[in-house]
């Protein structure tokens, strides 16, 4: 039997593994946050490279493709040790996006497949893009080129997957309501198989 959750605004399975994927600078961690606000009894996954810093790896200023295949790594493992009920902030796919822009020498196909295998257990992604206009800034310091870069990859990379997969846009509150309506395709999807 499927139990519903019922929170603010939201109606979710009970059992969801949720990956938020994008580029730096989107307002990912913030709509995490706000999920796991929301759903107080899923584990949140802060991304990887944040964890990783907590347990003494030193990145440079600008991280090299080895430094993305570390959080890569590390996102594969969060993903392998987390329940059914998970929030992610970042994901593989987003990792072998950035490995991608900083060094387009690399054979990722071993890394895609590795890539693939874990994201079958992600029941939806949801996608922030850069919009148009850009709503939120980024300063020479936060390596805005790489942004657009890791971006346009994203955004042809994802398709690769099949995966649940919703694009927000918008504000906070309307991210939120996008991904209900998301969510609610999903539960229909249920009932009628049922």
């Amino acid at each position: 039997m499927t139990v519903y959750l019922h929170c603010p605004a939201i109606i979710i399975f009970a059992y969801m593994r949720i990956a938020i994927t994008g580029t730096h600078r989107v307002g990912k961690t913030t709509l995490a946050e706000k999920l796991q606000e929301l759903f107080s009894d899923y584990e949140y996954y802060a991304e990887p490279y944040f964890e990783l810093e907590e347990v003494g790896y030193i990145f440079p200023e600008t991280p090299t493709a080895d430094d993305y295949l570390a959080q890569l790594e590390y996102s594969i493992k969060q993903i392998a040790k987390s329940d059914n009920n998970a929030i992610f902030d970042r994901c593989p796919v987003d990792l072998l996006a950035y490995i991608q822009a900083t060094d387009d020498t690399l054979n990722l196909q071993s890394i895609f497949g590795k890539v693939q295998n874990v994201m079958e257990e992600i029941d939806l992604l949801i996608f922030v893009p850069i919009e148009e206009p850009d709503i939120i800034s980024c300063s020479v310091s936060e390596l805005p080129e790489l942004r657009y870069q890791v971006d346009d990859i994203l955004r042809d990379l994802i398709s690769d997957f099949d995966i649940e997969m919703i694009e927000v846009k918008g504000n906070l509150s309307e991210r939120l309501n996008q991904i209900q309506n998301k969510i609610d395709q999903i539960n229909s999807l249920y009932y009628i198989d049922k």
